[in-house]
Formats: C-alpha cells, sequence, structure tokens
C-alpha cells in the first residue's frame, strides 16, 4: 500500500529459480561507508543463513556503492540496488520491504549490529507462535566505537489486547527499536507501512500490534549505535530526513499532526472489534492528545514562524542538515 504523498515504487521480482527465502533482511542506506561493511558483517554471520539482504541505497555519494557491490559480489544472498535520486528516507525504507520475497522481514540500520544469534532466535519464536506478528530481542545501546552506553532502550510492551497495545505503543515509553524486529511479512502488505513524517514508526508499530502480539526475547542480540549522524534535535526539521525535497521547495510541515491523524487511520482498518475500535479514539482524543497536544500546537506555531520568512530562508532552513541533526 503506497502512503500519502509517497511515489510508486517497483514490486519484488521473482526469483528466476521460484526460491523463496524464509528471511529477508532489508537495509536501506545513505552515505553510510563509516559503518555499513560492520552491519553487512554481521548480518551475514548468522546462525540462520536462509535468508536474503536486500540493501537499497539511497542515491550515496561516499563509498557506500562500492562496499555493497563488493558484498553482493560474493554472497548471492545479497541484493543491491542504487536509487538514481534521494527518494527520503521512509520511501528507500519501504523500498526495501517491496523487494523482498521472505516469509518474515525484518528492517536493519547501516550503522547497527546484531549478534549472530539473532535471526534463530526471532525465527524460533515466530515458527511456534502463530499469534505473534513481531518478535525482537532485548536491545544494548553502543556508542561509533562500539562501547556500550549507559543508557538503554525500554522494552515496547506487547500487551494482551489490541487497545492494550495501542495504547503503550502510542506512547513515547519506548524507543520504537522493536521495528527492528522480525515480522511477519504478511502482516506488513496489508498495512501502511513506514509514513513520511517524523516518529512514524511508532505508528508503524501501533498498526503491527492491531494484528497480533509483540515478543520480547529477554537477551540482548541487537546493537542499536547512537552517533552524531542518526540523532536529531528538532522534529520538524527531521522531516527533511522524509522529504528531501523540503531543501527545494520550503513548504511547511505539521508532524505532529501527520502522526495524529496517521493514528486514526491506523484504528479504522485494523481487523478489531467496533469496541476496541471506539477504546482507541477516544484514547486519541483524550488522554494522548492531552499529553502530547502541545507538539500539535508547536507544529502550528513554527509553521507561523516559518512562514513569516522568505522562501529562500526557508529551503535553507530544511537544507541545515547538521542544525536539524
Amino acid at each position: 500500500m503506497t502512503n500519502a504523498g509517497e511515489a510508486a515504487l517497483p514490486e519484488a521480482h521473482p526469483d528466476p529459480a521460484g526460491r523463496r527465502p524464509r528471511v529477508s533482511i532489508g537495509l536501506p542506506v545513505y552515505n553510510g561507508a563509516r559503518f555499513v561493511a560492520q552491519a553487512i558483517e554481521s548480518i551475514l554471520g548468522q546462525t540462520f543463513t536462509d535468508f536474503e539482504l536486500v540493501i537499497s541505497d539511497n542515491a550515496s555519494t561516499d563509498q557506500t556503492p562500492q562496499i555493497c557491490e563488493r558484498y553482493a559480489a560474493s554472497d548471492p544472498r545479497v541484493r543491491y540496488s542504487r536509487n538514481a535520486k534521494n527518494i527520503g528516507g521512509a520511501n528507500n525504507t519501504n523500498l526495501t520491504f517491496r523487494l523482498s520475497r521472505g516469509e518474515y522481514f525484518r528492517w536493519a540500520a547501516h550503522d547497527d549490529v546484531c549478534d549472530k544469534a539473532l535471526l534463530e532466535s526471532c525465527v524460533d519464536v515466530l515458527d511456534r507462535n502463530p499469534d505473534v506478528v513481531l518478535c525482537y530481542p532485548d536491545i544494548v545501546q553502543i556508542d561509533e566505537n562500539g562501547n556500550r552506553l549507559p543508557q538503554q532502550s525500554p522494552p515496547a510492551d506487547s500487551g494482551t489486547t489490541p487497545f492494550s497495545r495501542f495504547r503503550f505503543l502510542s506512547s513515547r515509553r519506548h524507543a520504537c527499536e522493536a521495528v527492528y524486529g522480525l515480522m511477519r511479512a504478511s502482516v506488513l502488505r496489508r498495512i501502511e507501512l513506514i509514513g513520511n513524517f517524523t516518529d512514524a514508526d511508532r505508528v508503524l508499530l501501533c498498526e503491527i500490534g492491531f494484528h497480533g502480539a509483540l515478543h520480547r526475547i529477554p537477551r540482548a542480540l541487537f546493537y542499536k549505535r547512537r552517533h552524531t549522524g542518526n540523532q536529531y534535535k528538532d522534529w520538524r526539521g527531521r522531516m527533511a530526513w522524509y522529504r528531501p525535497e523540503l531543501a527545494e521547495t520550503g513548504s511547511l510541515t505539521f508532524p505532529f499532526w501527520s502522526q495524529y491523524h496517521a493514528y486514526f487511520r491506523a484504528v479504522h482498518r485494523a481487523p478489531m472489534s467496533i469496541s476496541e475500535k471506539a477504546m482507541c479514539d477516544l484514547w486519541l482524543m483524550g488522554p494522548w492528545l492531552a499529553r502530547f497536544g502541545r507538539g500539535m500546537a508547536m507544529d502550528v506555531v513554527v509553521a507561523a514562524q516559518m512562514l513569516a520568512r522568505s522562501k529562500d530562508a526557508r529551503k535553507k532552513k530544511y537544507g541545515d542538515v547538521d542544525g536539524w541533526a
């Protein structure tokens, strides 16, 4: 399913031999030369080997293409493609799924590291538990040199009902790292994937949770790297990662409003009872709005401030990647 405002993306090409891997891993990358080799090595070193690694290069300008092409030439499980231009971070991330063929799917970031037992452990859970739609391990945060950081990612609580999962997953009490878990591809094909607005992965997790349970493996098998290149200070500025054309158009953005509307769309698409949908709606119009309505108000304030500037000034602001980072 294509998100509003998202360009049509190509679908997967069938394997001429008719082979379908059990697992597909989608690795979107843009100028990731510093870390991408380590990320790929940790994936290729998995104890579970029946997988494909789909790499989509978002028109990188560093050595990323050469690094990825080297792995694609040496391992038939690696499929590498390169976009002619930067199509936006979320669109490129979604593209890796659309090009995949596996029964199960996992996204990988170009700067993270996986324990060799990650896939094997997650596949085992999904194989044995048909009610589980996403499985993820405990997550350890590391710095740019691979050193463990003192702060760690809180787990994304599964909950026992669609509403209880939605209530927790739509909060900010977790860091959305479960989005790097192993998922049933059949579920991802039924939902909207990642939207073109900041914190869209939180909406994605909520919609996945409408289809079944999330399962946490209480074992550290995933290492999430924190460095200056993947952190940001401002939600509205982060929109330029999703929509690189903002540096050319200077258009106004409303990330909190976009997320709010996306929650309602997800609720009313979900395969759940009318009463569960009503509870989700009431949560959004009451407690959620009371807690996060300030962000929606700030969207309007910042839009007014941006509108007071010239178009060239707005374009420069969105193009100032270091300022937004």
